[in-house]
C-alpha cells in the first residue's frame, strides 16, 4: 500500500482523536450523564471510528484503528481513564477496542461501493459499523465476564445493560454521517472506489 503523507497525516489525526474521544470525561465531567444508579460516559470512540472509516476508506480507516491500538498496547495512556498496556485488550471492554479496526474497514468498504456522497449511504454505513461495534464489543465483554473473570451473567444480560450506550452512540452514528456529508462538500477525498 502506498501512503502519502496526507494519508500519514489523517491517520496521525484520527488516532488522536480516538485517544481524547475516550478520556472526553475527564477534562469535561459534565458530558457523564447519570442514568438511573449509573453515570454513562460520553465517550466520542464510536464517533471517530465511525468518522475514520467515512473519512479514509477502508484501508487507511482500519490502520489508523490499529495504529490506535498498538500505541495504547505499547504503553502510551490513551485508552479510558489513561489507561494502557495489553491487560486493557483483555479487559471486559477490551473487545470494543478491537472492534474500532473492524467498524473502521467495513465502514469504509461500504462508501467506497459506492460513488455518490449521500446522507443515507452515510447513515447506512455509520449504523452498519455501530452493529459490529456492539457485536464484537458486547460478545468479548460477555466472554471476559464469564471466562476470566468468574461472573455468571447471561448474554442478554450483558446486552441489556449495554442500551443507554447504544442509545447514546446510535445519535452520534447519525451525527457523524451529517457531519461527513457537510465534509464531503468542502473536502475531496480521494478514496479508491471498488469495483
Amino acid at each position: 500500500m502506498n501512503l502519502r503523507a496526507i494519508d500519514l497525516t489523517f491517520g496521525a489525526v484520527f488516532v488522536c482523536l480516538m485517544a481524547i474521544g475516550a478520556n472526553i470525561t475527564v477534562w469535561f465531567p459534565m458530558l457523564a450523564i447519570p442514568i438511573g444508579g449509573a453515570t454513562v460516559p460520553l465517550s466520542l470512540q464510536t464517533f471517530f471510528a465511525i468518522l475514520a472509516g467515512l473519512m479514509l476508506g477502508k484501508k487507511l480507516g482500519s490502520i489508523a484503528m490499529v495504529t490506535y491500538m498498538l500505541v495504547g498496547v505499547a504503553g502510551v495512556p490513551i485508552f479510558a481513564n489513561f489507561s494502557a498496556g495489553p491487560l486493557a485488550l483483555i479487559s471486559p471492554t477490551g473487545g470494543f477496542i478491537i472492534s474500532f479496526i473492524f467498524m473502521a474497514f467495513f465502514v469504509g468498504w461500504i462508501t467506497e461501493k459506492n460513488t455518490k456522497n449521500s446522507i443515507s449511504l452515510y447513515t447506512f454505513a455509520a449504523i452498519i459499523g455501530l452493529f459490529i461495534n456492539y457485536g464484537i464489543g458486547v460478545t468479548y465483554m460477555y466472554l471476559a465476564m464469564n471466562t476470566w473473570l468468574e461472573l455468571n451473567i447471561s448474554y442478554a444480560l450483558a446486552w441489556s445493560g449495554m442500551i443507554p450506550f447504544m442509545i447514546k452512540d446510535g445519535a452520534l452514528a447519525c451525527l457523524a454521517a451529517v457531519f461527513m456529508v457537510n465534509l464531503a462538500k468542502r473536502i475531496t477525498f480521494k478514496r479508491k472506489v471498488a469495483a
